[in-house]
């Protein structure tokens, strides 16, 4: 198995909890932080989205300029985007080859090169920081008595 093979693999594993957590976040609660230093629920989930798109556009151009739009004030808006992202992601993984993994990509943010790394490395950390945001969500639900969908395992909500 190549490593762009092992990545889809694991990149597959995780697209179901992460649908499960973004459905689970009621509309209510979009604007919620619990601190001010927090990004609101419905950013989060949003973002999580919008890097999905992201590693489409990294992989039909290898760069990415990162620039979050607002987001939707649905919770059904941000889960359809989801799903519209993934499964494009999901066909232009199926296409990529072992050249354009270990191609060179980069993610730009304002005018300069934030990072550039292989598009293999790219991915891996998109996918880390995904999963990073989507713990970050799952203790927004937790504090908000909101049930906690399984991820690796039962919930104490699904146990």
């Amino acid at each position: 198995m190549s490593t762009r093979e092992f990545f889809i693999k694991r990149w597959e594993a995780e697209q179901p909890a992460f649908g499960k957590v973004l459905r689970a976040l009621p509309e209510s609660q979009l604007a919620y932080k619990p601190h001010e230093k927090c990004t609101p629920a419905g950013a989060l989930a949003w973002q999580l989205a919008e890097e999905q798109k992201q590693l489409s556009e990294m992989l039909d151009t290898g760069e990415v300029r990162f620039d979050l739009k607002p987001p939707p004030k649905k919770t059904a808006d941000i889960v359809e985007a989801w799903d519209k992202a993934t499964e494009d992601l999901r066909s232009r993984l199926k296409t990529a080859d072992d050249t354009k993994w270990s191609s060179t990509a980069k993610l730009v943010m304002g005018e300069d090169a934030a990072w550039s790394d292989t598009m293999e490395n790219m991915f891996w950390g998109y996918l880390f920081d995904m999963v990073h945001h989507r713990g970050q969500l799952s203790v927004y639900l937790r504090l908000n008595d909101i049930p906690v969908p399984s991820i690796y395992g039962p919930s104490a909500d699904e146990a």
